[in-house]
């Protein structure tokens, strides 16, 4: 939890002030560990009507010997809140969250958690119903935004016969690896998951690609696929071989190196993956440039280079990658995005562009028949404030601010990306394909 002002409000004066004048005050949070149990309290689990989620997530809860409420007695703390309202079909249903949740805010742990699961409003049977379902998301980043002491909130919406698709979305969203996830929607759809043998490693026996991997969020990237059981295959360009080759055997995989915009980079990917490792299961799509500059002052070299490196190359990479003999059927495909692809930023029309456009691709690629038969599952995580080497070099004021414009009062971690990318990489996750979603502590900026 970097940041001169996280320092100052967290020690024994900086706290005193921020009470009195109502600062807000950033809480450190609730990690990954191996080891750790998902979730460190009781889980208060209810919903409306039959609620079949709710007795699915019980279930999940109970295998994992963690202990579920149905009600709150005076006093009663819980560690999350699961509110299914999947059978929500008039307005007047969405009182049933209120009443269920409402009670439980106060009494919610640190990094707490509650997660709301609905069905998508695009099959909703209605007008009523489809404007019931799409006021959970309000709901949700709402309370998000209430939320204090790193808690989240996020909505998990399941569509009609996927229910035993969503196990793996649930554990993600109240376990550690979520911490910097808030306010989203993740969609779970149709597919055929795989539970891992072993949940401290799901991605055991699995061979990924990660370029742009030889600092940074990549290097975290890769430090988590092999923390998770995977081989990693590290992409970076040949000016940074040293520190690639540290991750490379930092995480016990091979160093690759080579420029993603090569007109040939698919076919050297894939001719490593294969003569090295057999094969590719996994492939993480990270490499990017900045090159800032108002738009009034943007030259063709700046605008080509990064639409070329962040947009251009993943297209050809693709080409390859995702054809017959590429990527092993029911393997993952993970872009990284960003929030100026959503919500834009001033000075980087060029940077904005590439990643709104990485966008478009998961939602062209998610849909494609061909890999849909394949069951290739295609997502993309849009990081917010990572506190990186990039963002260490952003003016003192602009940084401070930026590490505050979130729900959760500061800057994320690599580790947080990677998280999300590496739980995206999982076969648990056959059913959740054409997903966006940011890691940015719930930002001001594009929600």
């Amino acid at each position: 939890m970097p940041g001169t002002y996280a320092g100052f409000v967290n020690s024994p004066v900086g706290k005193r002030l921020a009470k009195q004048l109502g600062l807000p005050r950033p809480t450190a949070l609730r990690r990954y560990a191996v080891g750790a149990p998902l979730i460190d309290g009781a889980v208060l689990v209810g919903g409306l009507g039959s609620a079949p989620l709710a007795a699915r997530v019980g279930k999940l809860l109970a295998s994992e010997g963690i202990d579920t409420l149905d009600s709150l007695a005076d006093g009663d703390r819980v560690a999350a809140v699961v509110a299914d309202l999947t059978e929500a079909a008039e307005p007047h249903d969405l009182d049933a969250l209120r009443a269920l949740v409402a009670p439980a805010i106060k009494g919610l742990r640190p990094s707490g958690r509650v997660i709301v699961i609905g069905r998508d409003p695009s099959s909703a049977n209605g007008f009523a119903q489809a404007a019931t379902r799409r006021a959970l998301e309000g709901i949700t980043r709402s309370i998000g935004k209430e939320l204090r002491a790193g808690a989240t909130a996020n909505l998990v919406l399941v569509a009609d016969g996927a229910e035993a698709n969503a196990d793996a979305a649930v554990r993600f969203m109240l376990s550690g690896r979520a911490a910097y996830v808030d306010g989203q929607v993740v969609r779970v759809g149709a597919g055929a998951p795989s539970e891992p043998a072993d949940w401290a490693k799901p991605l055991a026996g699995k061979v990924a690609v990660v370029t742009g991997a030889a600092r940074g969020i990549g290097a975290s990237i890769a430090d988590v696929l092999a923390r998770d059981g995977a081989t990693v295959v590290c992409v970076d360009i040949p000016a940074a071989g040293d520190s690639l080759a540290r991750t490379a055997n930092r995480v016990g995989g091979t160093a690759l190196q080579l420029d993603v915009t090569a007109p040939d980079a698919g076919r050297q990917i894939l001719d490593h993956a294969s003569a090295r490792h057999g094969g590719l299961d996994i492939v993480v799509h990270n490499a990017g440039i900045t090159r800032d500059k108002l738009l009034a002052n943007m030259d063709e070299a700046r605008w080509a280079s990064v639409i070329d490196v962040n947009l251009g190359s993943i297209l050809r990479m693709n080409e390859v990658l995702l054809a017959e003999g590429g990527v092993r059927d029911g393997g993952h495909v993970v872009l990284v995005s960003s929030i100026a692809g959503i919500a834009g930023n001033r000075g980087q029309t060029n940077y904005g562009a590439s990643k709104a456009g990485v966008i478009g691709l998961v939602d062209a690629l998610s849909a494609d028949p061909q890999l849909r038969t394949r069951g290739i599952t295609v997502n993309a995580v849009a990081p917010g404030f990572i506190e990186t080497e990039m963002t260490a070099k952003v003016p003192f004021a602009t940084r401070e601010v930026g590490r505050l414009l979130n729900s959760l009062n500061q800057g994320g971690l690599p580790v947080d990306v990677a998280e999300t990318i590496a739980w995206f990489s999982q076969d648990a996750n056959a059913g959740v394909t054409g997903n966006v979603v940011r890691v940015c502590g719930q930002s001001l900026l594009g929600a």
